[in-house]
């Protein structure tokens, strides 16, 4: 049995096949998702789990280059928008509009649906590269 990292295996699979600038969405629970794009579905209930506990346990496991965040999450969700540059300070953001945003989805690996029912909770993250820990 696995010991560390994510469990959730079809996470786990799409993160171990992504190369670089390929990308994956985390959403929330209302996102369309494209018909085909692989759909992780986490939702369980509203707000569980929340998109903020899912990104962090995915940037654990995928170095992050750029990210594409909807143009609306900065009126309509600050508090996220807040936490987001705070978990990834380094990475380039292009802000969309969120019927660009959902266009944009046509071209992730996949999107992870969380439970959460906060407006625009969705950001795609676009991969780097990361070739381990220097020794």
């Amino acid at each position: 049995m696995k010991k560390h990292g994510i469990l959730n295996s079809g996470i786990s699979k799409v993160l171990s096949d992504i190369g670089h600038k390929d990308a994956i969405c985390i959403a929330d629970c209302g996102l369309p998702i494209p018909k085909d794009v692989t759909k992780i579905d986490l939702a369980l209930t509203y707000g569980v789990p929340s998109f903020i506990d899912v990104l962090k346990v995915v940037l654990d496991d995928f170095e992050v280059e750029e990210i594409i965040l909807a143009e609306e999450i900065k009126s309509d969700n600050s508090e996220y928008l807040k936490k987001i540059m705070e978990l990834l300070p380094n990475a380039t953001i292009t802000f969309l509009s969120h019927d660009k945003f959902k266009n944009e989805t046509k071209h992730t690996k996949a999107v992870i649906r969380t439970g959460d029912n906060k407006a625009y909770s969705n950001i795609i993250l676009k991969s780097g590269i990361y070739f381990g820990e220097t020794k």
